[in-house]
């Protein structure tokens, strides 16, 4: 196990995938942000969703996904219909 999986949302799944596309640190995540990360996984794991991308936000925000704003969530899943 490394750090990411000690951020909110972030599994040992998520996790292996996030270092998979190499990203290792929460720096990292938080200056490549949330909708590049959720591409470089998408572009590993055609399966990734909505809620995956809401929970890679809330990781960098330190809070559980189901507590972001409603304005991110229809930015995310704005940017998500447009990439899924």
């Amino acid at each position: 196990m490394g750090e990411l999986i000690k951020l909110p949302n972030i599994g040992k799944e998520v996790e292996r995938q996030l270092n998979e596309v190499g990203i290792t640190t929460f720096e990292q995540l938080a200056e490549m942000g949330c909708k590049q990360a959720w591409l470089r996984i998408k572009s590993i794991d055609d399966s990734a969703c909505l809620n995956r991308l809401y929970g890679l936000e809330g990781a960098i925000q330190g809070i559980r996904w189901h507590n972001l704003s409603e304005d991110v969530k229809g930015e995310l899943k704005a940017f998500y219909n447009q990439h899924k």
